[in-house]
């Protein structure tokens, strides 16, 4: 990449991944919130009843999906963190500016990543020890159903207060990305080029 073309990053992407990350967040979240009153309005955990296997395998449908969700809107924030990361390193060296933007960057990343972990950990604890839970697994652990129950509240509050804080760093993020571009388009007039020409190929 050159002062000849560069990848432009226009505010409306940032307003895209503001808006696909809050759809997204909220869903998931709404689907663990979902599955945590569905194991709730379990009448007992413990019965090989008709009744209480229904309910049982209600919430394992819901859990499944939940937690594949809620991990890809993880996955989803750590991409996003990446590929505006690498954006933000080939033009800073690409125009020569300081390397403030870069650390910053890395700095949201980081941010995010600790409670990112920690959530998909917990999801992954969470439905381990729900499946034992199950009087017709193949593998029962003394109180896995209190243990369930604690880690999935435990879970369902970490990941609500994650989807917040990568929402944050997110907008800052993105707040970032627009002060980048505004300084290329500035070193770009300055040298008569066009301030919307893309990167050959890009």
């Amino acid at each position: 990449m050159n002062r000849a073309g560069f990848i432009a990053a226009p505010s409306r992407n940032k307003r895209t991944m503001n808006q696909i990350f809050s759809v997204l967040a909220i869903i998931s979240n709404l689907g663990l919130l979902i599955t945590f009153l569905l194991g709730w309005r379990i009448s007992d955990p413990g019965s090989l009843s008709e009744l209480a296997r229904n309910q049982v395998s209600n919430h394992f449908l819901f859990a499944l999906g939940a937690i594949l969700l809620t991990l890809l809107v993880h996955a989803i924030v750590l991409t996003y963190f990446m590929g505006t990361g690498r954006w933000i390193e080939e033009t800073c060296e690409a125009y020569r500016f300081e390397g403030a933007a870069r650390q910053e960057n890395i700095r949201l990343k980081y941010r995010v990543i600790p409670g990112m972990v920690g959530c998909m950990f917990l999801l992954i604890l969470t439905g381990a020890f729900g499946a034992m839970s199950d009087p017709a697994a193949n593998v029962r652990v003394p109180s896995a159903h209190w243990i369930h129950l604690s880690l999935a509240i435990l879970t369902l509050t970490a990941n609500f207060a994650t989807s917040i804080l990568e929402f944050q760093m997110i907008r800052r993020n993105g707040a970032l990305v627009d002060l980048v571009y505004r300084e290329v388009q500035t070193v770009r007039r300055e040298h008569g080029l066009d301030v919307n020409t893309p990167a050959p190929g890009a």
